[in-house]
């Protein structure tokens, strides 16, 4: 009795396990993705702006064909999403997982992992098959994000390991500044740089996400948040989700975008320039311990400091170098964990005495 007893329970636990692993499916479905993640290129034609290496892409995927690369370039061009994209062309979303090893800068990348973790992957002979019938090459690929902050024995390592393995994988470099790569691994890859986004670019993909998130914006908003994320379509992205969910279906304006970067607002940088222009240290001070107790950050005042400093037509080239000299000593003490009050004082005392002499 007690057997048929168990028997029973043990063919009950089942269902209620595939109902729970149903549910719970379903709550997967419906959780949030970041827009970032949901509006990632899942091929290589909807990679923005890259035109060179699509369409080097395109070719080596007809052939089933591709060499070591080396992706460059700065961050949020599309680097990353490219590589994937191309994976997933190449073996399909079955044997992606099994053909595709991703190494990021959160993972630990010294010299063991590339002597026992990479060459042990590299070593492995795969088939060209694929489920569905399309042609699959005979090789896997290894992707390893943020190259530059790998150590240079680490990258030393994984000479040998490239060109031994080359009938059998393939690696792909990718790294925001590509003078940190060792001179032997850029001269084994196919060297891509990764150009800023054009600013009509940018805004034609985010107009297209606010239509399929169905998000109210102005004109002027959409110009503002292309100018902040400066080449940097991830950035765009990310503001664009934020400003949707502050404003929560209102309209999206140049105000909001403003608040959400952490830029600071034309305005203030004009009160700042013009207790510059008066040459009285007192509204200087007032001016610039507002401006800190606001809590805007002194690394994004120089930046938008340089630009409109760089733009004055009142002032000669002599005077224009005077300051931003200050403005590159400035910038490498606040790297160095100086004052930032301290340092805006200095720095716009050199402003006012450039500005009086113009006087």
């Amino acid at each position: 009795m007690q057997a048929f007893l168990k028997g029973t329970s043990t063919s009950t636990k089942p269902q209620k396990d595939k109902a729970t692993a149903g549910a719970s499916g379903e709550n997967r479905k419906q959780k949030p993705v970041p827009w970032v993640e949901k509006y990632r290129p899942k091929c290589v034609d909807e990679v923005a702006f890259q035109e060179e290496v699509v369409a080097v892409l395109k070719r080596s995927l007809e052939g089933a064909d591709l060499p070591n690369l080396l992706f460059y370039g700065p961050p949020g061009t599309g680097k990353t999403s490219t590589i994937l994209a191309a994976s997933r062309e190449l073996y399909g979303p079955e044997l992606f997982r099994q053909r595709v090893l991703e190494l990021n800068a959160s993972d630990e990348r010294g010299i063991q992992v590339v002597r026992n973790k990479i060459k042990t992957f590299a070593q492995l002979t795969v088939a060209g098959s694929r489920s569905d019938g399309k042609p699959c090459p005979p090789f896997k690929i290894i992707i390893l994000d943020e190259a530059d902050s790998m150590t240079n024995p680490a990258q030393a390592a994984l000479r040998r390991t490239m060109e031994k393995e080359s009938k059998t994988t393939r690696f792909c470099l990718i790294c925001n500044y590509v003078s940190r790569i060792i001179e032997p691994l850029t001269s084994r890859c196919s060297k891509f740089r990764f150009k800023p986004l054009a600013d009509e670019i940018q805004e034609k993909r985010v107009l297209e996400i606010c239509e399929k998130e169905d998000v109210k914006y102005t004109k002027e908003g959409i110009t503002a948040l292309v100018k902040v994320s400066e080449g940097d379509l991830r950035k765009a992205i990310t503001y664009l989700q934020s400003a949707a969910r502050l404003t929560g279906g209102k309209e999206i304006t140049e105000q909001v975008i403003t608040e959400i970067a952490g830029v600071v607002s034309n305005e203030m940088i004009d009160s700042l320039i013009q207790a510059c222009y008066s040459s009285s240290f007192e509204k200087l001070e007032v001016v610039v311990s507002n401006m800190i107790n606001e809590g805007f950050a002194a690394s994004q005042i120089i930046n938008q400091l340089h630009d409109t400093v760089i733009e004055k037509e009142d002032l000669n080239d002599k005077q224009k170098s005077a300051v931003t000299e200050k403005l590159a000593e400035v910038d490498k003490c606040l790297m160095d964990g100086a004052d930032e009050y301290l340092q805006m004082i200095s720095l716009c005392s050199v402003i006012m005495q450039q500005v009086t002499q113009n006087n």
